[in-house]
């Protein structure tokens, strides 16, 4: 890795079907790091499936978990992860990504979104049938959030690529607060 690049993690944030863990993978190649998915972490670190965690436990166990996994996540070298939806979303999470990372949020519409998540049955907050309008719900009301991210990169239709070319010459440009 070059030193024009922090040398910090980049954490990856934004709605499920931003690219998190798709864009990532290849980020962390262009950057010579180790990815990590904070979700698969949570799953092996609970011995159950996310959508097993909220039905057994409820979301508030769920994010209580995914708390201890990121602060662990990131106490480790520089690498890229790719968090949950509604990790950013806790205060203390969020500062705590700020201490010790470069924050970038993956901003996708909704149309965009909506194609990319309807492909695969997995996410537990979209097991309704107002599928959609959740969606677009949880967009409105995380965007806020989502924006107080170092770095604000679109996810569009297209090639990962571009949207690593993208982080890579953000992340060229970035300078701790």
């Amino acid at each position: 890795m070059g030193e024009e690049y922090p040398t910090r993690t980049v954490a990856l944030v934004g709605l499920m079907g931003a690219g998190k863990t798709t864009v990532g993978r290849r980020l962390a190649s262009a950057l010579g790091r180790t990815f990590c998915d904070s979700d698969v972490e949570i799953e092996k670190a609970a011995g159950l499936s996310i959508a097993d965690i909220f039905s057994l436990h409820g979301e508030a166990e769920f994010r209580r978990g995914e708390k201890r996994v990121l602060e662990r996540l990131l106490s480790n070298p520089p690498h890229v992860l790719a968090t949950g939806g509604g990790a950013y979303l806790d205060e203390d999470t969020r500062k705590l990504m700020r201490d010790k990372a470069v924050t970038v949020w993956l901003n996708a519409d909704l149309e965009t979104l909506w194609r990319r998540v309807i492909k695969r049955d997995h996410r537990p907050l979209l097991k309704r049938p107002d599928a959609r309008d959740v969606l677009s719900r949880l967009l409105d009301e995380r965007t806020p959030i989502y924006s107080e991210a170092d770095l604000v990169i679109s996810s569009k239709d297209g090639p990962h690529s571009t949207t690593v070319e993208l982080i890579l010459t953000a992340l060229k440009g970035w300078k701790p607060a």
